[in-house]
């Protein structure tokens, strides 16, 4: 075969050959699906983030928050506590913002502070001691009161014992009555003070029997 025919079949051949354009498809199809996958992904995540937002916004309740500080004891006025709108720790017990009118004119329990959420336990309609009343802590081990748990409200006898050599008279024991309020248990020394709610003219002398040790708690009927 001479030089000029062997160009006229290279020449025939380049033109029938196809060209290859399967590799730029397949770049297309690789970038398509990628892209696809992206799109999914943010579809994904913008559905999350609604359903967190929905859920956020019907997880708030409006509760009552404390607006200028109040000392305990003071009446609770309307400008001192305001409705909000927070999220609420299943843990915590505060007070809804429906009830805001039904406060005014009640006392705080303990001292409250602006910025906090107002719970139940921090608003009252008597003071402890009350008018005519005095408080007494008196601190007895167990085998001075009864096994039986105490209770805030339980009526109680304060009875002096014996003395240290364990005589006994034919005197009747002087016996207090006594509310009881509240209780702490000192871990230390196995002993339980009890705050107990008498008249202020009782005060003084029940303290100054329970200082010597020599007292007894005693527990009556709960049912009146």
């Amino acid at each position: 075969m001479n030089t000029a025919q062997q160009a006229r079949d290279d020449v025939g051949a380049s033109i029938k050959a196809p060209p290859d354009h399967n590799h730029f498809p397949r770049l297309r199809r690789r970038r398509r699906r990628w892209v696809l996958a992206l799109c999914a992904a943010l579809v994904a995540a913008g559905g999350l983030g609604t359903a967190f937002a929905f859920t956020s916004v019907n997880d708030t309740q409006e509760v009552l928050v404390v607006s200028n500080d109040i000392k305990r004891g003071e009446t609770i006025e309307a400008g001192d506590l305001a409705v909000v709108r927070v999220s609420v720790d299943p843990a915590l017990t505060p007070v809804p913002g429906s009830q805001k009118a039904e406060l005014e004119g009640s006392r705080a329990a303990v001292d409250l502070w602006a910025g906090t959420l107002l719970t139940a336990q921090a608003v009252t309609d008597n003071l402890v001691p009350g008018e005519g009343e005095s408080l007494v802590g008196i601190s007895l081990t167990p085998a001075q009161m009864p096994s039986e748990p105490l209770y805030g409200g339980d009526v109680v006898r304060i009875v002096t014992t014996p003395g240290d050599q364990g005589e006994i008279t034919d005197r009747e024991p002087v016996t207090i009555e006594a509310t009881v309020v509240g209780l702490n248990r000192v871990e230390e020394t196995g002993e339980t003070v009890v705050d107990v709610s008498v008249p202020e003219a009782e005060a003084a002398e029940l303290a100054a029997r329970a200082a010597t040790g020599r007292v007894a708690l005693v527990l009556d009927a709960r049912e009146r």
